[in-house]
């Protein structure tokens, strides 16, 4: 961090009174680097980005204590991260006293699989139970009514509900 982004940072920080810390490692292929970076909530100021070989426990709390010495004179509230036991590991030790929360996209996001599991599971039984909506389709053809129109909507609808393979959030 060059003297003038260090200078800019601190007023920003110092103004802003408190400071929350956001730690996250981004591998773009298996067997690569990991790029793990630091970030004030906040304000979304990048604090730290570095590539490191291992996420080890020791590795990342000499991070985020490189993170934290780079700090102006203002109070630490938190750090929030995703559940990686490295992590936490490594929050625990760099900063003993302060609360750390789960990142709420990853909460929810494993919080979701059960329902997403439970919904293809019902789709996949509902699926069995409704074979045949083309041949009640094919046999409207030819039919005008707004009867058979409803019918074909109906047949529509279900088709696309059972179709519909969407990935869990």
């Amino acid at each position: 961090m060059r003297l003038r982004d260090r200078e800019r940072l601190h007023a920003l920080l110092l103004k802003q009174g408190r400071v929350v810390l956001a730690i996250d490692g981004l591998q773009p292929d298996v067997g690569h680097e990991v790029l793990w970076v630091i970030r004030e909530v906040l304000s979304g100021e990048i604090l730290i980005a570095k590539p490191l070989l291992s996420s080890s426990q020791e590795d990342l709390a000499a991070l985020l204590t490189e993170a934290k010495n780079a700090l102006p004179a203002v109070a630490l509230s938190g750090i929030v991260s995703d559940g990686q036991l490295s992590i936490r590991a490594a929050v625990a030790t760099a900063f003993a006293d302060l609360p750390h929360q789960l990142c709420h996209f990853h909460y929810l996001r494993e919080a979701a699989k059960p329902i997403y599991e439970a919904d293809r599971h019902g789709k996949k039984e509902l699926k069995k139970q409704v074979r045949g909506i083309r041949a009640i389709e094919r046999g409207l053809e030819k039919e005008t009514g707004e009867e058979a129109q409803v019918t074909r909507d109906y047949c529509l609808a279900v088709r696309s509900a059972l179709t519909d393979d969407g990935r869990p959030p």
